[in-house]
């Protein structure tokens, strides 16, 4: 097991770089298209040991999956939007979840549970305290407030807002953000453990976060690494930010420790070389035994797992060469007349 490609959005494949493979190679993309299994050896520039499809928030691009001849791992991080990925995940030998009270989800008939590993968010590299950046703003919230797509969110911040005179709401970058702010604020729309819990105590703020479960109480601390408020409940929030203010040499301790925590555990390193270990694993436990009985039964697969979505995507995306992808995906034709499993993907 020496190379990998990792397609979709990136995540932590950057960081694979340095937990001993040979060759990692990434691809992610814009404009609607799916790939197969000829399209992703081109792109890799060699014959893959693992493919890593991972979440962009979007229709399936890679089909034919099921017949892969080398390992293949999904790495769902949306499924909280998205109902069809547990059944996607059937077709692969493995499986990440960024949500961890979803990791039954995934748990299927094809997909056992003791292959399907819990990954939660993490904090960037990048994101880093800025000593030098002086506070502006008690209370600071940093992201999508669009009371069309986030209407929970808007409310919330609303009510706060009036509580609290001192609370600035934006977007743009929050590593420059974030540093401004005191108190920093996290609110999750669809009560999914975000990205953002991860990015603020790796900025080395100060977090009021809800406790929105999914395996949060097991990575942090409350009172210790962060303050935790009832989801949605804006006085319960208020009251614990006001608690941070009026204690200032508590809300920077706060912030001190978090950012010790995920400096030791919660960094997209420690996602990579966690992910790694976990394929060496199955790598010893005879892959290529597991390979060959996914593709002996990627017909059951397609049938009880993957043509009702394919179907149900072939009549909502526009593009007829899209269309025809899932509608021959769903039939195990995708690319038929090609050499290898799953031959050339159709192009949008």
């Amino acid at each position: 097991m020496q190379r990998l490609l990792w397609i979709g959005s990136p995540f932590f494949c950057s960081s694979l770089k340095d937990c001993g493979w040979q060759d990692v190679a990434f691809h992610n993309f814009e404009e609607p298209r799916v790939y197969g299994w000829d399209d992703l050896v081109r792109l890799a520039g060699f014959t893959p040991d693992v493919v890593v499809v991972a979440d962009k928030s979007r229709a399936p691009f890679v089909l034919g999956v099921e017949d892969f001849p080398c390992l293949t791992v999904f790495y769902a991080v949306d499924s909280h939007i998205h109902s069809w990925e547990p059944h996607y995940a059937q077709a692969f030998d493995a499986c990440l979840v960024s949500l961890g009270a979803h990791l039954e989800r995934f748990a299927g008939p094809y997909l056992p549970a003791e292959r399907v590993w819990w990954s939660p968010p993490f904090a960037w590299e990048e994101d880093r305290p800025r000593p030098e950046i002086a506070k502006e703003w008690d209370c600071l919230f940093v992201g999508n407030v669009n009371p069309e797509t986030m209407p929970r969110r808007a409310a919330f911040l609303e009510q706060v807002g009036q509580g609290l005179p001192g609370l600035h709401v934006t977007r743009g970058d929050y590593r420059a953000l974030f540093p401004r702010g005191r108190v920093l604020l996290n609110q999750c729309e669809h009560g999914d453990l975000n990205f953002r819990v991860f990015e603020a105590m790796g900025c080395g703020g100060c977090l009021v976060t809800p406790r929105i479960g999914h395996g949060m109480e097991k990575l942090f601390v409350d009172g210790e690494h962060l303050v935790g408020y009832a989801p949605d409940d804006a006085g319960d929030a208020l009251y614990r930010i006001r608690f941070l203010l009026e204690r200032p040499e508590l809300a920077r301790y706060i912030g001190e420790t978090a950012l010790a925590e995920v400096n030791a555990k919660h960094r997209a390193r420690h996602r990579a070389q966690e992910f790694t270990d976990r394929l060496c694993d199955l790598w010893m436990q005879d892959a290529e035994g597991l390979v060959a009985a996914r593709r002996e039964r990627a017909a059951a697969v397609r049938r009880d797992c993957l043509s009702v979505p394919y179907l149900l995507w072939a009549n909502e995306v526009p593009q007829p060469e899209l269309k025809q992808a899932y509608l021959d995906a769903a039939r195990g034709r995708f690319g038929a007349g090609a050499e290898g499993p799953a031959g050339a993907s159709a192009r949008a």
